[in-house]
């Protein structure tokens, strides 16, 4: 096996030390834990008046809430397409007040052509990508879940995980696909006992234990030493500027 020279002061030459930040386990423990319950945020991507997308994000927002869990659920209707309003609309502005408040984020949508909903696909499109320099919906934790008319399938809920890794949220390993989901709840929209059942009772829970465990240390986790190196330099830029204009300033006073 070849040995790989680690020692010296040259080891890492590409390396700037003055934004490198070791991870540290200390660092890991939060200062002050939050103690209010988890607050998430569930979305779901179908208009119509029987809804299984809608009805499977119900169930989900009340086992959450039985879990402790503090929920709110997004009703997409009127919201518009993406960019044809500005964001101050009603219910654009309700929307990305609701991602800023939640800690974690289910996100459920029926397979269509192979894909998630356009209905979905708009409310994820209304978050911006970046508010103050970060994404503000890093650091949260994402659950997603689909429902099917014929057999299972996962292509919606891989396609959810693609949005959620470019939205930098912490999309939690399980996941729930419901196939045939017009047998799987009844008239009232109440899931049926089953292994579909089931399966969302393990997605939930995992949430909540991820969203637990990451709500207090999301900050640190998602600082990135390309990020702070990039806002270091930018700072140390316009410190010189504005250290030269006020020498010059001084010259011709």
């Amino acid at each position: 096996m070849h040995d790989i020279e680690t020692t010296g002061s040259d080891s890492l030459p590409s390396l700037d030390e003055s934004y490198f930040d070791a991870p540290s386990l200390d660092r890991l423990t939060p200062e002050r834990p939050s103690t209010h319950p988890p607050r998430i945020l569930l979305l779901y991507g179908s208009l119509r008046e029987r809804s299984y997308s809608r009805f499977l994000t119900e169930e989900a927002a009340r086992l959450l809430e039985r879990m402790g869990a503090d929920t709110r659920i997004f009703d997409p209707r009127d919201l518009p397409l993406p960019d044809s309003v500005s964001a101050d609309h009603p219910k654009v502005a309700e929307l990305r007040a609701l991602s800023q408040w939640s800690e974690g984020q289910v996100w459920v949508s029926p397979e269509r052509h192979g894909t998630i909903t356009g209905v979905l696909k708009c409310q994820i499109d209304w978050l911006p990508l970046e508010s103050a320099g970060i994404r503000p919906t890093q650091g949260r934790t994402l659950a997603v879940m689909q429902v099917s008319g014929g057999s299972q399938s996962f292509n919606a809920v891989n396609a959810m995980r693609v949005l959620g890794r470019w939205m930098r949220m912490v999309t939690i390993p399980n996941q729930s696909s419901v196939a045939k989901a017009f047998q799987e709840f009844d008239e009232a929209g109440r899931m049926k006992p089953s292994p579909y059942y089931d399966r969302v009772v393990d997605v939930m829970e995992e949430l909540v234990k991820f969203t637990l465990v990451v709500r207090d240390r999301s900050d640190y986790l998602t600082s990135r030493y390309s990020e702070r190196r990039e806002a270091g330099l930018k700072a140390e830029t316009e410190a010189r500027t504005l250290a030269a204009a006020a020498m010059s300033g001084e010259r011709t006073a």
